[in-house]
């Protein structure tokens, strides 16, 4: 099973590509792919750029990753209640393309921040849309806290509850 994984931020340190990293690995033989969002900057979409450029090769390179993917993890970064610009930025150039950018496959969404709210706030903006987009969505987990409940040491999730959401998640795929 191929898995695309990928955190919805450019930050190169960012948490929820650990964690999104750590829920596509407990796929059993899943042949996991992390890529990073920085590798898909694009000028900012507008139709004005959209009629100068048309769809940008990185938006179409993107499209056709989630196309590859059996199953695309994402974790959501929380940038003032809502999206990352890079994430909205790809994403609206990618949904130029084809509105349902997620073709359909099965999705898991995460978000964690380091606070106790979790990104919770973006996560259900993403989990609300995903229908629109093409989603096949089996789980939205919110991980709060995420430097009291992931081992960052070890790249693993420590709260059992937690895991058990994810666990659950994929036993839908």
């Amino acid at each position: 099973m191929k898995v695309l994984a990928f955190a919805a931020t450019s930050s190169k340190n960012s948490i929820n590509k650990q964690l999104a990293n750590y829920a596509a690995k407990q796929i059993e033989g899943a042949l996991v792919e992390l890529i990073d969002l920085n590798d898909y900057e694009m000028p900012l979409f507008s139709e004005d750029r959209e009629k100068e450029l048309g769809h940008p090769e990185l938006a179409k390179a993107f499209y056709q990753k989630l196309g590859e993917a059996d199953v695309i993890v994402i974790s959501f970064a929380e940038h003032n209640g809502s999206y990352s610009a890079a994430y909205k930025n790809l994403f609206d150039w990618t949904s130029r393309i084809n509105t349902k950018v997620f073709q359909n496959k099965p999705v898991i969404m995460l978000a964690t921040s380091p606070g106790p709210g979790g990104a919770a706030t973006v996560l259900a903006a993403a989990k609300g849309s995903a229908p629109y987009f093409g989603a096949d969505l089996k789980g939205a987990i919110s991980v709060p806290s995420f430097y009291d409940n992931f081992d960052v040491e070890n790249g693993r999730l420590t709260n059992k509850e937690l895991v058990d959401n994810i666990l659950s998640s994929i036993a839908q795929l």
